[in-house]
């Protein structure tokens, strides 16, 4: 045990797990490619380029400026980064429901993707009023320190 976690800097347990993700990422990959695998690639390529070009500079310079905002107190950030990202990882899975652009969602489900965006919209306010919410009570919580 000793030689393998000096050999692979882990225990043989996260090597296993580490073999089966790969293994399945693998079988995806080989499922995902039957089909129209130069489409799919051109989707992949795509998908990179508009990450790289479009989407890393455009939340990058949103960052900087709420860093920028924040001034003296950069520990704060993480208040306004994690319910933006969860917001935005929610808008990536619904954004045909919430762009109304799943034509093949009502024939599937029997249900109206209208109330999508209204929902989405909700569950970001939310996140960030209980962002909000737990700044405000580390806030108490530390100013109550320092008084005592």
């Amino acid at each position: 045990m000793r030689r393998m976690r000096r050999w692979y800097g882990e225990g043989p347990l996260q090597l296993l797990l580490l073999v089966i993700t790969f293994a399945l990422a693998a079988y995806a990959g080989v499922r995902l490619l039957d089909g129209d695998t130069l489409a799919i690639a051109a989707w992949f390529v795509g998908a990179a380029l508009v990450h790289d070009v479009v989407l890393l500079p455009l939340y990058a310079s949103a960052d900087l400026a709420v860093r920028r905002s924040l001034g003296a107190e950069p520990h704060l950030i993480n208040f306004v980064r994690v319910p933006a990202l969860l917001s935005g990882l929610l808008l990536l899975v619904w954004f045909p429901l919430i762009t109304r652009q799943a034509e093949r969602y009502r024939p599937a489900s029997g249900l109206s993707a209208d109330p999508f965006l209204g929902h989405w919209l909700l569950i970001t306010a939310a996140l960030f009023a209980v962002s909000a919410a737990w700044l405000f009570g580390r806030a108490l919580r530390s100013r109550r320190r320092a008084e005592r």
